[in-house]
C-alpha cells in the first residue's frame, strides 16, 4: 500500500520544500486547498500528475476544495490512510490526522505527537477565549530559515 504526503496548502510557506523532499523519497503528494489558490504554481512542468506516470513512486496531484472554513482539512482527513503524512499549520487537523494513524508535521518542522496534542489543543482553546474576551495573545514569531531547515530535516525523517 502506497503512503501519501498531503499538503494543507492554506498559507503553506514550505510547499516547495515538501515537494522536493517527496521527490527524493519517492512519495506521492496531494496538495489540498480551495479553488481560489493557484495550487499548481509550485509543481514542476515535468512532474508526473498521476500514479500511472509516477517516477520512483513520486507523483503530485491537486485537490481543489470549495471555499469555506476547514474544507481542505476535511477533504484530507477523508482520504487519509494509516502511515500517511500531512503538512499543516492547523492543530485541529493535526489532531484528526493522528487519530487516523497518520503523522502530522507543522510548517516550522514540529512533529505533532499523540502524547502532546491534547495539551496543544487546550492551549489553542484558552488563547482563543482570551482573544474573544478582548485580550491579546502573542502571535507566532516571523518564519525563519531555521524553521525551513528544521521542516526539511524532520520531513525527510518522517518520509524515511
Amino acid at each position: 500500500m502506497s503512503r501519501t504526503l498531503f499538503i494543507d496548502a492554506d498559507a503553506c510557506p514550505v510547499t516547495r520544500e515538501a515537494l522536493d523532499t517527496a521527490r527524493r523519497a519517492g512519495w506521492p503528494v496531494v496538495i489540498a486547498g480551495n479553488s481560489t489558490q493557484n495550487l499548481e504554481r509550485r509543481i514542476r512542468r515535468d512532474d508526473p500528475r498521476d500514479p500511472e506516470h509516477a517516477r520512483r513512486g513520486f507523483w503530485v496531484g491537486v485537490l481543489d476544495v470549495s471555499v469555506g472554513a476547514d474544507s481542505a482539512d476535511f477533504a484530507i482527513v477523508g482520504r487519509l490512510s494509516a502511515g500517511d503524512v500531512v503538512v499543516t499549520q492547523d492543530i485541529g487537523l493535526a489532531s484528526m490526522v493522528l487519530g487516523r494513524g497518520a503523522a502530522a508535521i507543522s510548517v516550522r518542522g514540529h512533529v505533532f505527537r499523540k502524547e502532546t496534542i491534547d495539551m496543544e489543543l487546550f492551549v489553542r482553546h484558552e488563547e482563543k477565549k482570551v482573544r474573544r474576551a478582548g485580550g491579546r495573545t502573542r502571535g507566532p514569531a516571523a518564519f525563519s530559515s531555521e524553521d525551513r531547515r528544521r521542516f526539511r530535516e524532520n520531513l525527510t525523517r518522517l518520509l524515511g
